[in-house]
């Protein structure tokens, strides 16, 4: 099986702080789809 290169798109250490944000914002939003929404858009407006 051939792996993704879209598996290694990022770092370890930028998946980890992209996945504490969302953890940490997650209060704030009604889903956790919609804090990764955030998070997500944060991290391509700032360059995460």
């Amino acid at each position: 099986m051939m792996k993704s290169k879209m598996a290694n798109r990022y770092s370890p250490e930028v998946r980890a702080r992209a996945v504490r944000m969302v953890f940490e914002h997650q209060g704030s939003y009604e889903t956790q789809a919609g804090a990764i929404a955030a998070t997500a858009t944060f991290a391509l407006n700032t360059g995460l």
